[in-house]
């Protein structure tokens, strides 16, 4: 379900409906706090939900240029300057977190908020060719093989309704 905007998820749950992807976020941590969604360490949980924020309010100009297709694959994809400076910033925020919390995740062992705020990016890194350095194609790598990616990406190949908007050259 979509909320009235029609630009994010909503997430009905008992009768509630919880239309922001961060509130989500929040939410479903207060309803299984053991899952492990946010660190438990008070200085790296402070920095996921820092960069998942980033993620949810930030980067506009990466979302307008390299929107979402799981179809597509866009070889030597000529990226806009203004999306450049985006996914350098994206990979800065990977290797930096990477780097601290020793991943695999980035923030460590458990893949939390930030990882799954981060997962539409690595999808569209893979649609429009975007280069990476080894620790964060690595780090790419790994959410394409997380089990919940790779049920999300078989759903939407499934999907029959086709947006033109995305489907033509930029």
């Amino acid at each position: 379900m979509r909320s009235s905007s029609m630009r994010v998820p909503c997430l009905v749950h008992d009768g509630l409906s919880v239309w922001d992807t961060l509130a989500i976020a929040e939410y479903l941590n207060e309803l299984r706090p053991e899952a492990g969604m946010l660190p438990a360490e008070r200085v790296a949980r402070a920095r996921c939900r820092s960069i998942a924020g980033e993620m949810h309010s930030g980067f506009s100009a990466l979302r307008s240029a390299l929107p979402m297709n799981l179809r597509a694959y866009k070889k030597n994809f000529a990226v806009w300057s203004g999306a450049r400076a985006d996914i350098e910033a994206v990979k800065a925020i990977w290797s930096d977190c990477l780097a601290t919390w020793h991943g695999p995740f980035l923030f460590g062992d458990t893949a939390t908020i930030a990882d799954a705020m981060y997962a539409p990016v690595v999808t569209r890194f893979r649609t429009y060719d975007v280069k990476l350095d080894s620790v964060c194609a690595a780090y790419a790598d790994r959410i394409m093989a997380w089990p919940d990616m790779a049920e999300w990406i078989e759903a939407s190949t499934a999907e029959v309704e086709e947006v033109p908007e995305l489907e033509m050259d930029f």
